[in-house]
């Protein structure tokens, strides 16, 4: 995957394995704390914020690695769409971390390597 270098990827796959672990890619985004989190006290309702729960240092390694992958033009135009949508730095890197856990749990189901999307033709 782009971004994911010799150091990060070691590092993802200590702390993931072969994915047998987690039955799906919310599973896994939850275990590495990038899944949502809803602040709620009795009636009152904060909203979603970022998860202080998770592996720190595999959240650390994904947000390394989409934090590397902007010069990729994929990951770039949805970090860019998420800035449009008015998302903060932080929170468009964390939205593309999380992609990120979604493409590498698909990888580790299907047995696969990293494919990068091309254009549909119209």
């Amino acid at each position: 995957m782009p971004g994911v270098g010799v150091r990060t990827g070691a590092r993802i796959l200590t702390e993931v394995g072969d994915g047998s672990t987690f039955p799906t890619a919310g599973h896994l985004a939850a275990y590495a704390g990038l899944a949502p989190a809803t602040r709620s006290s009795c009636s009152s309702i904060r909203g979603e914020q970022p998860s202080r729960r998770g592996n720190k240092q595999l959240k650390r390694a994904f947000f390394l690695s989409a934090f590397a992958a902007l010069s990729d033009p994929a990951s770039r135009a949805y970090y860019d769409k998420k800035i449009a949508k008015g998302k903060h730095h932080t929170q468009a890197l964390l939205c593309l971390a999380r992609r990120r856990t979604d493409v590498l749990f698909a990888m580790l189901r299907d047995g696969t390597f990293y494919e990068p999307q091309t254009a549909a033709a119209s």
